[in-house]
């Protein structure tokens, strides 16, 4: 069989066709990554719990918490769970600018931190109600995906979490929870379709998180 001779043009053509086919390809798979990244970050719905009905008013416990994906709820939940089996009343929410602590004998503030520090809103809340914050036990804990080591690098970075929050109030206790690392996070740090491509990495500790919830405010 004779072989056909391709010609200069034939060659562009053919390569032209290759590479557009490419392109569109790749920006198909980065419109289905982007579609269907709307709706995995969408605006989360935070919520409130509250534990331990019963348990006495003069116990009551304010788990206040800002999260971007949602782990750090599901971790406040368990914390106050925990403490709501330990007697004490307790109302887990998601900080907000009406949130208020004078009620409260007890506050425990968690974030999870985004580019080496707590959210916004969570470090704006310490922020504002640092005087009644001086008045009644406070902890800390802080949820994130990275410096799990226990290298002195990781736990250098993990304590620069809380280096603006530290002068603002005086904790009892500090902790650092691992989080969860998912396609809401995935999108806030990478490309859409490296983003949609991401597999959910869920590492948090929970037998960790619910011994540190029992001997809080011990």
């Amino acid at each position: 069989m004779k072989t056909k001779k391709i010609t200069r043009r034939d060659f562009l053509k053919i390569t032209g066709l290759t590479l557009g086919g490419s392109i569109l390809t790749c920006l198909g798979l980065n419109y289905l990554a982007s579609r269907s990244l709307e709706s995995e970050t969408s605006k989360l719905e935070t919520q409130e719990f509250i534990y331990g009905v019963g348990n006495s008013v003069d116990k009551r416990v304010l788990v206040a918490y800002a999260t971007y994906a949602g782990s750090t709820m599901e971790v406040a939940a368990a914390i106050g769970e925990e403490l709501g089996a330990r007697g004490y009343r307790v109302d887990v929410k998601p900080i907000t600018e009406t949130l208020q602590v004078d009620e409260y004998p007890a506050v425990i503030v968690g974030s999870a931190v985004q580019h080496g520090e707590w959210l916004p809103e969570a470090f704006d809340f310490v922020k504002k109600n640092k005087q009644a914050l001086k008045k009644v036990r406070v902890a800390l804990f802080s949820v994130h995906i990275q410096n799990l080591e226990d290298d002195p690098s990781s736990r250098a970075a993990r304590l620069a979490y809380l280096d603006k929050v530290r002068p603002l109030v005086q904790a009892e206790t500090e902790v650092f929870f691992a989080g969860r690392f998912d396609k809401r996070g995935a999108a806030l740090l990478l490309p859409n379709l490296i983003a949609w491509a991401t597999p959910d990495m869920d590492l948090r500790d929970w037998t960790k998180i619910r011994a540190w919830a029992q001997i809080i405010f011990s």
